[in-house]
């Protein structure tokens, strides 16, 4: 089990729309500060549980100043869940920090029920985790993007890229649904993240930056979408 905690770390979002990626490309590019590749880039795949009433999407929406995310995520092509790790996205103000549970087998096989892969995720994650799964047993959404890891060559600021965002509704189905995707907007985001030490250098590297500072959460963005509100 690993736990990732860091009050200091600030994370700032930039949205636009995914007919801009050419645009941004060029702009990350020609930085002075010299942004880097930092692990090649890769398809982030996730599950989003919840409470039957929708708690964490309610504080999302609400702009809570401690609110919480559930999520199963795992990486590359694979449709359904493999082995990945439960994660908790907790967030305080403008401070964020997550807890992170490894799976090192798939909770989920093609014929599975969700009943399954919740059964299978109590099985191989710690106790605490798996409080966090009883507490949020719905699965909600399912999605899917494609992501770029950069940073300046001393690692202080680091910055993903998202684009390609798919979503699955999850809420009508007590199987995994992958065949349906929902219709949603098309977007790009630019997440940096750097330490509180290090808010002059990044607003530096901001100038010019062709998004806008925007809250933005895929989960409350996805669930929206095939909710239709």
């Amino acid at each position: 089990m690993t736990q990732q905690r860091d009050f200091s770390r600030l994370e700032i979002k930039f949205v636009g729309d995914e007919s801009q990626v050419h645009v941004l490309n060029r702009w990350l590019a020609l930085r002075n500060e010299g942004l880097e590749e930092r692990f090649p880039g890769r398809w982030v795949n996730n599950v989003y549980f919840d409470t039957h009433d929708y708690l964490a999407f309610r504080q999302n929406m609400g702009g809570a100043s401690d609110r919480y995310k559930v999520r199963y995520r795992w990486y590359e092509a694979h449709e359904l869940p493999a082995p990945g790790a439960l994660e908790v996205k907790r967030k305080r103000n403008f401070f964020s920090w997550k807890l992170r549970f490894p799976a090192d087998t798939a909770p989920c096989e093609k014929s599975d029920y969700w009943t399954d892969v919740r059964r299978k995720l109590l099985a191989v994650l710690p106790e605490q985790a798996g409080h966090w799964i009883e507490s949020n047993p719905q699965p909600v959404i399912l999605n899917r993007y494609y992501r770029r890891y950069l940073a300046t060559p001393d690692n202080a600021i680091r910055l993903t890229l998202d684009m390609q965002n798919t979503v699955y509704d999850q809420r009508y189905k007590p199987y995994p649904n992958i065949s349906h995707a929902g219709n949603m907007r098309r977007t790009v985001v630019l997440e940096m993240k750097f330490a509180r030490s290090e808010r002059v250098r990044a607003s530096q590297l901001m100038r010019g930056l062709p998004l806008r500072v925007s809250r933005h959460s895929k989960y409350v963005i996805c669930l929206r979408s095939v909710q239709g509100f």
